[in-house]
């Protein structure tokens, strides 16, 4: 008996568990309507331009900050070199954003999620725990911060 992943049943798992988490909830682990773009939707400009928490960084500063994780993680994966970055640049750029600034920190996640989506697919083996947990990791991630905004929402549209 192999105890061997179905890379094929793997990537489709990872594919149902990332559309909920961006596009549309399957009732996985979210509630109706609260996957990041629906989320996001709902979201100004101004409102993204508050800190979680009054005293963290900005709603935008955490889509800008999620969108740059998947794209050092795409980055990392494809190119197998794992050099540092700087997280903290995102936390001390993105403060107030206008309307247009807003659309386009959105667009950049949506890019993202779609580069991840592209590497997932031509990924033909997940051979290792690092691979396997770096894509579990990706999704406690991205639902860490979707988690974040949402909460914020809440305390700030009450």
């Amino acid at each position: 008996m192999s105890s061997k992943i179905d890379s094929d049943l793997f990537k489709k798992a990872l594919y149902l568990v990332l559309d909920e988490t961006f596009d549309s909830v399957q009732g996985i682990y979210l509630d109706k309507g609260t996957s990041f773009f629906e989320t996001l939707a709902t979201i100004t400009a101004e409102e993204a331009s508050v800190p979680v928490g009054g005293k963290c960084a900005t709603l935008a500063a955490q889509v800008k900050h999620t969108a740059f994780y998947l794209d050092v993680l795409e980055e990392n994966v494809r190119t197998q070199k794992f050099e540092p970055v700087d997280w903290g640049e995102i936390w001390r750029e993105v403060t107030a954003v206008s309307p247009q600034q807003w659309q386009t920190i959105q667009n950049e996640l949506r890019d993202s999620y779609n580069k991840i989506k592209q590497l997932i697919h031509d990924q033909a083996e997940w051979q290792n725990e690092r691979e396997i947990g770096g894509a579990i990791a990706m999704i406690v991630h991205t639902a860490y911060h979707l988690g974040e905004i949402r909460q914020a929402l809440c305390t700030l549209r009450s």
